[in-house]
């Protein structure tokens, strides 16, 4: 009796390891506008898991309906009900409204569906308050950052970041939207008009002059890094705006507080904007959705490749 239990046991074993070697179903949620096309991240990870043997489909998020009737399924997409993924990889380029419009990630946690970065670590990552806050908390650098929600609090926030010229930010914004370097008081002032419940202001780094370096981070592994240069006249370095992307060697530091920054975030995967400043390495931002076809040219790796493969296997530890 007892050798049959060892054979059933090994038998199981080995059942197992085949139905997780098995092509798997991932899905890739896009949240980009209908009358656009999917993007170029979108559709290299779509070809990248096609050519690992799985079957794939670029899911757009306004083609869903979540239907609560009691009876239903909840999501349907394009009319019909929703099949089974093994897992989904999202992509929430998102500027404004990420609460609202990550309702539908949500959603799909709430009804057991594997995600490549949840509801939860994605809303954190997308709302600058939010990130500052656990990152301070959590003891990673960032720069010295005041949030304010009124007026009479400009000046001695101003002071507090080392005076003018300042970052500042609004709450919510991707690609450098909503950033602006401000040159005086005057300046402040003048912009601010209030429309959004508060602002954050932030330390210029002088030495950076234009210059910061995005650290892409799968899981527990750096999977490339490029230095980012801003293009003349303009402060911000987002390859989005003509920033240009080249090789970099990061240090041992900035691989650390990279790889902390996604952890405490709880991102299965995450770009984390770095900045050398006069006392060593600052967070500037961790995006959820970053862009990697600049990083991919400028550090010759396979980013989408190693962010598939890296969902497989996060997928089989779940199964």
């Amino acid at each position: 009796m007892h050798d049959f239990w060892v054979d059933f046991e090994k038998l199981r074993t080995r059942l197992v390891d085949v139905f997780k070697s098995v092509s798997m179903k991932i899905g890739i949620l896009s949240f980009r506008p209908l009358d656009e096309k999917a993007s170029v991240e979108e559709i290299e990870l779509k070809n990248e898991a096609i050519a690992l043997g799985h079957t794939t489909r670029i899911f757009r998020s306004r083609r869903f309906q979540l239907i609560y009737d009691k009876v239903s399924p909840r999501l349907y997409y394009d009319g019909k009900p929703m099949h089974h993924y093994d897992v989904i990889i999202t992509r929430p380029s998102i500027l404004r409204s990420a609460d609202l419009y990550l309702s539908l990630i949500e959603q799909m946690e709430l009804e057991g569906i594997l995600l490549f970065n949840r509801y939860q670590p994605v809303l954190r990552a997308k709302n600058k308050v939010k990130t500052v806050q656990v990152l301070d908390q959590m003891g990673i650098p960032v720069p010295r950052t005041v949030i304010v929600h009124r007026p009479d609090d400009l000046k001695q926030a101003a002071a507090f970041v080392n005076g003018f010229p300042l970052i500042l930010k609004e709450p919510f914004g991707s690609f450098g939207d909503g950033v602006r370097i401000i040159e005086s008081m005057r300046a402040l002032q003048s912009f601010l008009r209030w429309d959004e419940p508060m602002y954050l202001l932030q330390e210029y780094v002088k030495n950076s002059r234009g210059k910061d370096i995005r650290i892409f981070v799968i899981g527990d592994k750096i999977a490339g890094a490029m230095m980012r240069s801003a293009k003349r006249g303009e402060f911000r370095s987002n390859i989005e705006l003509g920033g240009l992307g080249a090789p970099v060697t990061i240090t041992k530091e900035e691989e650390e507080i990279a790889l902390k920054a996604v952890k405490a975030l709880d991102l299965n995967y995450g770009g984390v904007d770095v900045m050398r400043g006069n006392d060593g390495p600052v967070v500037l931002e961790v995006n959820s959705n970053p862009g990697f076809k600049a990083l991919e040219k400028a550090a010759d790796v396979n980013v989408a490749k190693a962010l598939v493969e890296y969902a497989v296997e996060y997928a089989k530890k779940q199964a």
